[in-house]
């Protein structure tokens, strides 16, 4: 036990009743990459909590060191070198760089007064470290997701981390920049740092871990080296299930076109574009970041106003950049950003998916039909297995891959001929993914037609028709759906 950096025996916390985890154990040693799968609720969140000493275990032991432990505080696990980053980074927007990265340091420290070039040393050090330049004056907020991130683990560094937990670090990166990230995880362990790492994108795991741990429903499950795993006996092992992920089948000859771009263009953004999505046809667009491929799904939607072109759908002009315009017409937009640009967060189930068709649920003179907009509501809970007690929780309180579909109910309570999905799966566990991707086949099946913009090269070849790709704002490929590997549509996009 003496050679493991952290160990966990019998780790046991229950809430309500309701064992979130259940004996569970786990160890990790210097220098080590351990993956920690799970779908949304098996108890990785409850178990990084503990390892955090935010929630304290019921039952089990924690050892550092080979030491045991007594009851741990957030104090007691940073000061063993306990690091989380979480998926919101937990940085000081309004802070530089270099204050962000030095801020826990320059605390611990205990120093009252504030020495700017020691902490632009230690900054500038710690980036060096992993390998990444970043202006050490730039104010956080004017940094990209993928800089954030870099900011979050050099401030683990700065304090001296042993153990640097990441919390589905990939959720909102490109392809470029989940590369990136690996590499320095790399160096991390060359170092003698650890890493636990939890994402939903299996490829990524099993690339850079040694060792697997599967929790479901509170459990582990399965663990053994990475190498003992492939991507379809771990989802496997997370869901207790086999899911198939076969390329849909070829479009019916004769489908009728259904939306038709002709020559859109918008400065700096992308430039002549042009294509026609059939009726029941699921197509999909990728491309790196700056591809252009997020401003073409917004002007689809009339959220970004193209320059040149004209966009129709079964043969009547929508008006370019007007979003009530193009809803009204009968386009949908599901964007990449669900939390911020998709949802009322505090608001419940019944609201979100009633607020693009109030005018259905009107009395007269104001006054909303009530009963009729929470029976619609129960309805989408069922047709689309939407994981709630009932359509009046906070939207917030569901898992990512139930909030993706309470956005997609609105859209489809809306009666939308076409929907355009910005990364339908960004955040989401393996077995929602799957059952999202069943929803789109299930959509496509009825005549609906379906734009999938997304980086998941996976999730492309496995949903899509057909693939369009983009580079620097132009679509420059066409390729039917099975017909391309992933590697060879990832050359295609770097080259």
């Amino acid at each position: 036990m003496t050679d493991k950096l952290v160990t966990l025996e019998g780790v046991t916390k229950t809430y309500a009743g309701i064992k979130a985890l259940n004996g569970v154990d786990l160890s990790i040693a210097a220098g080590e990459a351990v993956c920690l799968a799970g779908e949304n609720g098996s108890g990785k969140s409850t178990l990084i909590k503990i390892l955090a000493g935010v929630e304290q275990p019921d039952a089990g032991r924690i050892f550092f060191d080979g030491v045991a432990q007594g009851p741990l505080t957030p104090r007691a696990s940073a000061d063993a070198g306990i690091k989380v980053i979480f998926q919101d980074f937990s940085l000081f927007p309004n802070l530089s760089v270099a204050e962000n990265i030095t801020f826990s340091a320059e605390l611990g420290l205990g120093a009252k007064l504030v020495h700017p070039a020691r902490m632009r040393e230690l900054a500038a050090g710690t980036l060096a470290r992993i390998g990444v330049e970043i202006p050490l004056d730039a104010a956080v907020e004017t940094l990209s997701v993928a800089h954030k991130q870099l900011v979050a683990i050099a401030r683990a560094l700065a304090t001296d981390a042993r153990l640097i937990i990441m919390d589905e670090p990939t959720a909102a990166l490109t392809e470029r920049e989940v590369r990136a990230l690996l590499t320095i995880i790399r160096r991390l362990k060359a170092d003698g740092v650890a890493v636990l790492f939890v994402s939903h994108k299996l490829a990524e795991v099993l690339e850079v871990c040694e060792y697997v741990v599967v929790l479901r429903n509170g459990a582990k499950v399965a663990e053994g080296p990475a190498s003992e795993f492939d991507a379809t006996s771990l989802t496997r092992h997370m869901t207790g299930r086999d899911v198939d992920e076969t390329p849909p089948a070829p479009l019916p000859p004769g489908a009728p076109a259904l939306l038709t771009v002709e020559g859109l263009g918008k400065s700096g953004a992308f430039e002549e574009v042009s294509f026609t999505l059939h009726a029941g046809e699921i197509l999909g667009v990728a491309g790196l970041l700056g591809s252009g491929r997020t401003s073409l799904a917004k002007a689809l939607f009339g959220l970004v106003v193209p320059q040149t072109g004209r966009i129709a759908l079964q043969g009547r002009e929508v008006p370019l950049g007007n979003p009530i315009a193009a809803a009204t017409a009968g386009i949908g937009y599901v964007p990449e950003d669900r939390l911020t640009e998709g949802l009322f967060l505090t608001q419940s189930i019944a609201r979100n998916i009633a607020i693009g068709r109030l005018d259905a649920h009107s009395r007269g003179g104001g006054v909303l039909d009530l009963p009729g907009l929470w029976g619609e509501a129960r309805d989408w809970l069922k047709r689309l297995s939407i994981k709630a007690p009932d359509a009046n929780v906070p939207v917030r309180s569901l898992s990512g891959g139930n909030q993706q579909r309470v956005v997609l109910a609105r859209w489809m309570a809306r009666g939308s001929r076409m929907l355009v999905l910005n990364g339908p799966s960004v955040g989401v566990d393996v077995g929602s993914k799957a059952e999202i991707h069943g929803i789109i086949a299930g959509l496509a099946a009825q005549g609906l037609g379906v734009i999938v913009i997304s980086d998941d090269l996976p999730e492309l070849l496995a949903t899509c028709h057909r693939i369009l790709v983009m580079k620097a704002g132009r679509m420059v490929d066409d390729i039917p759906g099975g017909g391309i590997s992933e590697t060879e549509l990832a050359h295609r996009l770097a080259s």
